[in-house]
């Protein structure tokens, strides 16, 4: 089977696999729906008494509202995606078959976890985001060439929540269990991200500093190309930066992981 053949293959796997939980993703649709009916609520609120905070209107922090509730599980904000199993064979030691495939891990891992993502987004992410446009006014645009743009900072997103993600799991080959960074992956990924609130409307020096944290890439960027608040090609020379530089961090941490650390558990 020819290389991208095989990744293909393992995407499709990542797509189906997530996609038999029918139970457990009907239960994140309506998480999902209801934290963003909340939070819709709250950003009104917030707006009234600060108008255009963070350079949106109203509909804009709505719309952003029920991005990132479409984005929660796709983008794996909290953890919960390839870097959880991928913790769990380094701890066992199943890892060793992995690194006999002959097939590169990393990208085995990102295909995975792109097919994962796309179900994410499909099965779980679409409902929130319609229910919002259904009953909330969004600012959505109208151009075709704006959706296919965020189309484009979607697969980055993707790309660079999967690389901070294998980083972070890569961690355990020296640690030898991931309970704590999980935890911090799950803080840091909540509040770098924007889920809480939009990183434009962060204040001064700490608002600077968020605002080019690879975390930006994954709600920060595509909801700005959404509603056409910035450039879409300096959308992507932001994402796809980080991107390269997640991943080639990556690939210098899994050299020195599987050179000089004993796997546990053979």
């Amino acid at each position: 089977m020819g290389s991208g053949r095989l990744y293909l293959a393992v995407a499709v796997g990542g797509f189906r696999r997530y996609a038999t939980y029918r139970a457990a993703t009907a239960a994140g649709v309506f998480t999902n729906t209801v934290f963003g009916v909340i939070l819709v609520y709250t950003y009104l609120a917030l707006w009234d008494e600060k108008p255009h905070l963070g350079g949106y209107d109203q509909a804009q922090a709505v719309t952003y509202v029920w991005l990132g509730q479409c984005l929660y599980a796709t983008l794996a904000i909290q953890g919960g995606g390839a870097e959880k199993d991928l913790m769990e064979r380094i701890r066992t030691g199943e890892i060793a078959v992995d690194l006999y495939r002959p097939a590169d891990l990393q990208l085995w891992w990102l295909a995975g976890d792109v097919g994962r993502a796309l179900f994410q987004m499909l099965g779980r992410g679409v409902i929130p985001f319609l229910f919002g446009a259904l009953f909330f006014p969004m600012a959505l645009p109208t151009e075709l060439t704006l959706w296919a743009a965020f189309l484009v900072t979607l697969l980055l997103a993707t790309v660079v929540s999967f690389a901070i993600r294998y980083l972070v799991a890569l961690s355990v080959f020296w640690l030898m269990d991931g309970t704590g960074v999980n935890q911090a992956l799950m803080i840091t990924g909540i509040f770098f991200s924007g889920m809480v609130l939009p990183l434009n409307a962060f204040p001064g020096v700490l608002g600077d500093i968020v605002r080019v944290l690879p975390w930006a890439a994954q709600i920060q960027m595509p909801a700005d190309v959404l509603m056409g608040e910035t450039d879409p090609l300096r959308a992507y020379a932001f994402q796809a930066a980080w991107a390269v530089v997640l991943l080639a961090a990556g690939r210098l941490v899994q050299s020195a992981a599987t050179r000089r650390v004993v796997v546990q558990g053979g």
